[in-house]
């Protein structure tokens, strides 16, 4: 996604030996729930475990809330050691381990260039009829000799097809040809000889890595696939684990207790060797969807820090009390809905008729001045898959998409002339959404009352498990949610739209839009780039793919019991400097 900078307040550096406060503590209100430690997955992608992984793992680099990327050398370094081919070599501060004092090493790093390149997958095999419809996750069904690692990737490392180079704590990758992000792709996901070890029942360490090492390069499929299948579902859980070697991290804090659908507690890892110290003990967040139930919680002193969707009645809530920090802003966030062009609940939209006149149905600018201009007034409508408004080619992609002109007002009328060239009667909807975000309950209200005069029976599929059901066969037609960007890379949305991609959660396929994605992947020229996403932006509104609604209002506000708070507009938002946050005097219990 093209992404404006958007500074919300100074950044600060982690202060040189800071130390952890004995008896701080602080909470966070979230408004979903954690389910899933590996957010590599088709899976677990979503920012409620972001957040989570970010601040029990360490990497390469972050974002910070400039947002400029800033290379943490205190867990490893890069560089790029040949242009041509493309050769970046990662190498891991020797004194990195995991939590459980096991280093940090190549064979982590194997495992995400493995995981997330595809290139040891089994060709050609489709997991879309091992999905449970009821729940996203895989069905026992599962074939147990395929190799299978469900990235929610797909873009960037797949060009570095050879076996990469290890040695060590370092790992050489060589591109096929030129990757324009190729920083922005690759760290340490999940541990080796954790997943390794579950899947083969190996208890060494250095005996899961070292075998995992030879079956990579050897192409042992036998025991890649049972890697795969651990990977995919072996890091998915609700509460806390009996099995605590599945929260293993490397970062400043480690989960430490997990209630369902409550809270998740971390608190600050002792073996965390690296600069982003922290400096509150625990830190809890509270699963909290309601908006006005977390600025309430606030008041109360149950939580700290909250950072709910915006809407009016929040902004007036929060006004209202005393002794809060308000933070106001746009996050990189942007509602959209998308239609599924095959494995849908009803098949509806693989019509591409249906598809037009749902989208003729959709009032956009019905829900941004209901919902979003009571907060913003200046907000408005917007046109753009691809490019965020404000940012260079924005105004031209909006003249040349015809999102704006085709689908900027509901046309009843036309959708009903379109159903019936269709020959559909009464055609079925089933729409997925977050039933327990009293925001999107109102959006959908509004969504179903317009489709529904057009001759649409639209189906409530809202579900406060929409995220996990996100992608899977035969779940629903239509769903809207808001992508969170995680990067300013230009390819950060190629994932989305490409045919292969690991977020194209709606099996939209395109050959013209692949060839462009593709082509975007190695283009150094900055007007050109900008040409490419104009074009595939043409590309999506021609095969009718969805529509984009409103760019994310953002409010953060906080107590008086903990400084250093300063969001960011990139996932993960508000975490992004939690070792910067500091507990006040009334924070801190004496035992």
């Amino acid at each position: 996604m093209a992404a404006s900078a958007l500074v919300l307040s100074a950044c600060s550096a982690p202060e040189p030996g800071a130390e952890i406060v004995e008896g701080s503590s602080i909470t966070i209100a979230w408004n979903q729930a954690f389910y899933s430690y590996n957010a590599d997955t088709s899976f677990g992608n979503a920012t409620a475990n972001a957040n989570i992984i970010y601040m029990t793992n360490a990497g390469f680099n972050y974002y910070n809330n400039e947002p400029a990327l800033v290379r943490d050398e205190s867990f490893g370094t890069y560089e790029v050691i040949n242009e041509d081919p493309l050769t970046v070599q990662y190498t891991i501060n020797d004194d990195v381990v995991w939590s459980d004092g096991t280093p940090v090493d190549a064979a982590d790093m194997l495992l995400t260039w493995a995981a997330n390149s595809g290139n040891v997958n089994t060709p050609e095999f489709d997991p879309s009829e091992f999905i449970d419809p009821e729940t996203g996750d895989y069905t026992d069904d599962f074939p147990q000799d395929v190799v299978f690692f469900d990235t929610a990737g797909g873009v960037g490392l797949p060009l570095v097809t050879q076996v990469p180079e290890v040695d060590g704590k370092t790992i050489t990758l060589t591109y096929d040809e030129i990757f324009v992000d190729w920083e922005l792709v690759f760290g340490v996901g999940v541990p080796a000889h954790v997943t390794v070890g579950k899947a083969l029942g190996i208890e060494d360490p250095a005996e899961a890595k070292q075998t995992f090492i030879e079956a990579v390069q050897n192409n042992d499929t036998e025991v890649l696939a049972a890697v795969s299948r651990f990977w995919n579902s072996g890091y998915n859980f609700s509460e806390m684990p009996a099995d605590t070697d599945l929260v293993i991290g490397s970062g400043p804090y480690l989960i430490t207790d997990f209630v369902a659908d409550q809270f998740i507690t971390l608190t600050a890892n002792e073996n965390y060797v690296g600069d982003r110290q922290p400096q509150i003990e625990e830190v809890t967040v509270r699963f909290i969807s309601d908006p006005l139930a977390a600025v309430q919680a606030l008041a109360n002193g149950e939580v700290d820090v909250i950072s709910p969707q915006a809407t009016a009645d929040v902004a007036d809530a929060l006004a209202a009390l005393d002794g809060i920090t308000v933070l106001g802003g746009e996050e990189a966030v942007y509602e959209h809905i998308d239609l599924t062009f095959a494995n849908g609940k009803n098949d509806t939209f693989e019509n591409p008729l249906l598809r037009e006149a749902f989208l003729l149905t959709i009032p956009r600018q019905q829900i941004v001045e209901t919902l979003i201009q009571p907060l913003n007034p200046n907000a408005e409508v917007r046109n753009s898959q691809l490019i965020v408004p404000g940012a260079p080619g924005y105004d031209e992609t909006v003249a040349n998409n015809g999102m704006a002109e085709r689908f900027g007002e509901v046309d009843i009328e036309r959708a009903q002339e379109l159903i019936a060239e269709a020959g559909v009667e009464n055609p079925p909807v089933c729409i997925l959404y977050a039933n327990n975000n009293p925001r999107r309950v109102d959006e959908f209200a509004l969504i179903q009352q317009s489709a529904t005069q057009a001759g649409f029976d639209v189906e409530d599929c809202g579900s406060p498990e929409w995220g996990g059901l996100l992608g899977t066969p035969g779940g629903y037609d239509a769903v809207f949610f808001g992508w969170q960007s995680t990067s300013l890379g230009v390819t950060n949305s190629s994932s989305t739209f490409l045919s292969t991609g690991g977020n194209n959660l709606n099996f939209y396929s395109n050959d013209q839009v692949d060839a462009l994605l593709n082509e975007l992947d190695t283009t150094l020229d900055e007007d050109r780039q900008i040409e490419i996403l104009i074009e595939i932006d043409k590309l999506l509104m021609d095969d009718f793919y969805g529509l984009t609604i409103f760019q994310f209002p953002a409010v953060t506000a906080f107590s008086d019991r903990v400084e250093g708070v300063s969001p960011g507009p990139l996932s993960p938002t508000i975490f992004w400097n939690i070792w910067d946050w500091t507990p006040t005097e009334t924070n801190i219990v004496e035992e």
